[in-house]
């Protein structure tokens, strides 16, 4: 009798879960949260010193919904907000949230242009914003767009929002809102055309921001330290709306991104879990006097936002002792995260995988020229499904039905492996595929062999064009202080140990990358600026 290979299965799996989806208004769950922790702190601001139980948000969150009522809006139509991460923004969230009015989150580091698109496209009814950061003035880019009736935080304006509670017109709206509603539209980065703003419901936030929890065991004594933007999934759903299902505290470190004011606000505060994208991790670990803070209280947190190098997780777990730490994977139209990796993966898994589906959504990996189901271990196009998916853009069904098929899978545009055990690598984005003379090289494989070079504090691989090869590999590369690593040096530690078209043609050392708020590398500007110097 001969033996024979089994069939290799389809990249397809399921999420089960004991526990249900929750069927509750984002409103519904903080009355409940507040009513079963009420003496427990829901959010603290480290700069100003300002703290908040969850009786004394939800509080504060009815002044704000009664006097949003009392400028006449009406269920569905759109408050946008425009600040870096704040309390207020927080109070927004929840108060817009309660009396059905759709939040559009505007990015901070919007320009002119970038701010009257979204207004118009969403068709906002109020917008709300700080008065400046940094060196923008916001006060001055509103009064160049055509901007709705506009309250500036810090303002008497804003001042007269924070009312009296009307609890009998605030059970009133309620009664009329569906936990399918939209609730929340968030536009796309925009890189290849206009911004593009994926629309979700309370469902889908909610569930989502429940589920990226329970994977990372929160529970009221949790403390989760957030320096992500609010304005981004990352910030208000898996930290905000993670937190508020179950009673655990956000913890607001600076209205932006500072690595010293994080680790600092995780001491002074004794956070058990810490939010970051792969560069915000890299620039805490960055710091001279890493080592100086007290961090022991650290147990969890998430990695996201782009493709982590093993290397930076094995230091996040080493140095910052973030033994639970998790890494997702998601995107804004699905409310983000799609997979997750749990608590128990081993560190191999956890540095080289995004872990496994969500509870209540399926995953499968695709041809994406057929759109077939491709068997385990081949490279496809990522696609997802379930209460997780957008509602679609917004005002934009064509580009929604390029996204989200008939049968309602979200098309990822990104490349993964699923293995046997139904855990997926994604090995880059199908746009940022790089084909150098008919060989597909994966630019995420070869940064994170770049990152074992003990010299290399960040690289970015993109392919650029070639005259013979169609494309070659620029490696742009930061360095860790006092490195005198040459060019030269650094293919030669490519050479023998990857393929030899893998190895990079050009390399750049660079003191930066160009990046989104958000902390994502803007590789296509990497690729554009060595192109134009050419």
């Amino acid at each position: 009798m001969t033996d024979t290979a089994a069939p290799l299965l389809p990249s397809y799996r399921s999420g089960t879960s004991d526990r249900p989806l929750l069927g509750e208004l984002i409103g519904q769950v903080l009355r409940r949260t507040a009513a079963t922790y009420p003496e427990r702190e829901a959010l603290v601001d480290v700069p100003s010193g300002r703290r908040w139980t969850w009786q004394q948000l939800d509080h504060d969150v009815d002044r704000l919904a009664t006097g949003l009522l009392g400028l006449g809006l009406a269920a569905g139509q759109r408050v946008a907000v425009w600040a870096t991460n704040c309390p207020e923004w927080v109070l927004l969230q929840y108060a817009t949230a309660r009396v059905g009015l759709v939040l559009v989150t505007v990015n901070p580091a919007y320009r002119v242009h970038e701010l009257a698109f979204v207004l118009a496209q969403s068709g906002a009814a109020l917008l709300v914003s700080a008065e400046r950061h940094r060196s923008s003035d916001y006060r001055a880019m509103v009064a160049q767009v055509a901007a709705p009736a506009t309250v500036f935080l810090g303002s008497s304006q804003w001042s007269a929002l924070l009312v009296d509670p009307d609890a009998a017109a605030l059970d009133a709206r309620a009664a009329t809102l569906s936990f399918d509603d939209p609730i929340n539209i968030q536009y796309t980065s925009g890189t290849t055309g206009s911004p593009k703003g994926a629309t979700l419901s309370h469902h889908s936030i909610v569930n989502n921001g429940f589920f990226v929890g329970e994977l990372c065991g929160y529970d009221e004594t949790d403390r989760v330290c957030v320096p992500v933007p609010f304005y981004h999934c990352f910030g208000m759903v898996m930290g905000n709306l993670g937190a508020l299902t179950h009673g655990a505290c956000v913890v607001i470190p600076a209205p932006s991104f500072d690595p010293a004011a994080t680790l600092a606000a995780v001491e002074s505060e004794r956070c058990t879990s810490l939010y970051g994208v792969p560069t915000m991790f890299i620039a805490e670990l960055g710091l001279p006097d890493v080592g100086a803070y007290d961090l022991r209280s650290l147990r969890t947190g998430i990695m996201a936002g782009s493709p982590c190098p093993a290397e930076v997780m094995e230091r996040v777990v080493g140095e910052l002792g973030m033994t639970d730490v998790t890494i997702c994977y998601g995107m804004t139209e699905t409310s983000p995260v799609s997979t997750q990796t749990r608590a128990d993966d081993d560190l191999r898994r956890r540095v080289t995988t995004v872990g496994r589906v969500h509870p209540h959504l399926e995953v499968k990996v695709v041809d994406p020229g057929t759109g077939l189901v491709v068997p385990e271990g081949t490279t496809g196009e990522l696609c997802t499904r379930g209460y997780s998916v957008m509602l679609g853009y917004w005002q934009e069904p064509e580009r929604t039905a390029e996204a989200v098929d008939g049968t309602g899978w979200m098309h990822t545009g990104d490349l993964a492996v699923m293995d046997a055990d139904g855990y997926l690598q994604v090995v880059g984005r199908i746009k940022d595929l790089v084909i150098r003379g008919g060989e597909n090289i994966y630019p995420r494989e070869v940064e994170d062999f770049l990152h074992r070079h003990p010299d290399v504090e960040d690289v970015q691989v993109v392919g650029v064009p070639d005259p013979r090869y169609g494309e070659e590999l620029l490696a742009a590369v930061r360095l860790r202080p006092g490195s005198d690593l040459t060019e030269e040096g650094l293919r030669e530690h490519c050479r023998g140990a990857i393929a030899h078209y893998k190895v990079p043609r050009h390399v750049r050392f660079v003191t930066d990358f160009p990046m989104t708020v958000t902390g994502k590398i803007k590789k296509f500007e990497i690729r554009d600026q060595w192109v134009s110097e050419r």
